[in-house]
């Protein structure tokens, strides 16, 4: 079957010249990238870094048509997508810079010694690759998430072969970007299997199944994704499944600042709940607002940005219909008052909505509608009278990416606040908002789940290379037989940690 490529704004559609993956395909692809993997992760590190700064290279050679491409299967704006293009040509170079200082292997060595237990024999330990790993690329970022995303950018820096499997939203986008990849990865004289990508809604199952495949990531809804890690688990051999599902990310607005700067505040959630039509997984779905002046000055100031916006073009009819299938969930729940309910649209087309519920019954156990991720433009205000009430809602809220907090300085409510943030989400956040996720060497990007698979893991930033990775310890292995991490002479030059103590 050819992959149809679809314009949300339009419903124009068109024919590919590309055909959806049959599982013999799948196979193949999977055999071939196995293949390779010895080949490929021995090669030197600066080689291998070399490869995704070309990677880099080619993308931004050709922005100008990626972006165009995105677009129209997107309908995200140009600006958004130039951006976009950019991170994800920073997010390769990062990961060279990564791969290139070393530290990710985890090398330590322990001399031969006598210890209080006895003689203790030569030991060393580093990080290897796991193998070929599935990427599942996301509806939400053609660029940053999808093909040459981070999940891509930080196996291939781990020394695991990629198997990409597109996204059905945008796969003239998917083909593309694989192709500048392809380019970069030639120019560099990578084994052919280095990088392979499949089309198909089936493929995506048959790649998690195929037996050459040593671990998978994937971004998308909590159905879909533990449909995939619940088969990534019942394989003969299981695999790690690092999957990034949903999340309402949780923002608090203290009774101190909403009597400070509840109308500046308010302003700010409208803006970031609407960031990208709220397809941002980083999008805060719930507020929690006090009760009183302060509070209603804040929700008041919201409501009156979100009227003054237009309609929104998501990213495609299928998204949007579960966006309005959600919406409709949410306001027949009792207890729930609409603010902003303007009409749904059709097709790929919707509008913002804001709704209201009292913390008590937003903790209630029949309420559970309200706790969830709803991807689009829509979140929902909690007021609460007392800190009492707000800790107890926010205990009954599900686990998540982000916890924010607006607070004052010297704010009595603040600590206990963010003990309560950083026990249920991933990243916590103060006086800010949580939407866009930087690539750094610090970022954490992922959460308890449901908002991932696996909340020791993170999909953005240098620690996630660890993913890819498994310990080995090496035991009284001759010298010109060690790996070069391990050598006694630290041929590449790397940190390790020698005797207990670390050399830089």
């Amino acid at each position: 079957m050819s992959v149809t490529s679809t314009n949300p704004v339009s419903g124009a559609q068109r024919v590919l010249d590309i055909a959806e993956a049959t599982d013999a395909d799948v196979l193949a692809v999977t055999e071939l990238a196995r293949s390779v993997v010895a080949d490929y992760s021995r090669r030197p590190l600066e080689w291998r870094a070399e490869m995704l700064r070309a990677m880099a290279d080619e993308l931004e050679g050709d922005a100008e048509s990626l972006v165009a491409t995105a677009a129209e299967e997107t309908a995200l704006p140009l600006a958004r997508l130039q951006g976009e293009l950019r991170r994800t040509a920073f997010q390769l170079r990062f990961f060279a810079d990564v791969v290139t200082d070393g530290a990710f292997l985890g090398a330590s060595i322990d001399h031969a010694t006598d210890s209080p237990m006895g003689p203790l024999p030569d030991l060393r330990r580093m990080r290897v690759p796991l193998g070929v790993v599935a990427v599942f690329g996301s509806s939400n970022f053609p660029f940053a998430f999808s093909v040459p995303g981070g999940d891509t950018a930080s196996a291939l820096a781990a020394g695991c072969p990629v198997v990409v499997k597109a996204h059905p939203a945008h796969p003239a986008t998917s083909a593309a970007t694989f192709a500048a990849l392809e380019r970069g990865a030639r120019r560099c004289d990578a084994p052919e299997g280095t990088l392979s990508l499949v089309f198909g809604f089936d493929a995506g199952v048959a790649l998690v199944e195929a037996p050459a495949v040593s671990a998978a990531s994937f971004t998308g809804s909590v159905r879909a994704g533990r449909a995939l890690w619940e088969r990534a688990n019942a394989r003969t051999v299981p695999i790690p499944f690092y999957g990034e599902l949903g999340a309402a990310n949780p923002l608090v607005v203290t009774r101190a600042a909403a009597l400070e700067r509840g109308v500046e505040i308010g302003g700010g959630l409208a803006g970031s709940m609407t960031l990208g039509a709220g397809q941002f997984c980083t999008k805060p779905g719930l507020f929690f607002v006090p009760t009183g002046a302060g509070g209603d000055a804040l929700v008041a100031t919201a409501v009156s940005a979100l009227d003054d916006l237009d309609g929104f073009t998501m990213l495609s009819a299928g998204i949007a219909e579960n966006y309005r299938v959600a919406t409709r969930s949410i306001s027949t729940v009792e207890g729930v008052r609409a603010l902003v309910h303007s009409a749904l649209g059709h097709a790929a087309q919707t509008s913002a909505q804001l709704f209201e519920v009292d913390a008590v019954t937003f903790g209630a156990p029949g309420a559970g509608t309200l706790r969830e991720e709803c991807f689009g433009p829509l979140a929902l205000v909690v007021r609460y009278a007392s800190e009492e009430e707000l800790v107890t809602a926010l205990e009954t809220s599900e686990p998540a990416l982000t916890f924010s907090l607006f607070a004052t300085v010297n704010d009595p409510d603040a600590p206990s606040l963010l003990d309560v943030g950083s026990r249920h989400a991933g990243r916590v956040i103060v006086n800010g908002f949580p939407t866009g996720v930087g690539v750094s060497w610090s970022m954490q990007h992922g959460g308890p789940w449901p908002s991932t698979t696996s909340s020791a893991t993170t999909s953005v930033g240098a620690a996630a290379i660890e993913r890819w990775l498994r310990p080995v310890a090496y035991q009284t292995v001759p010298d010109d037989l060690l790996p070069d991490a391990l050598r006694e002479s630290n041929p590449l030059d790397i940190p390790r940690r020698v005797d207990g103590q670390l050399q830089v």
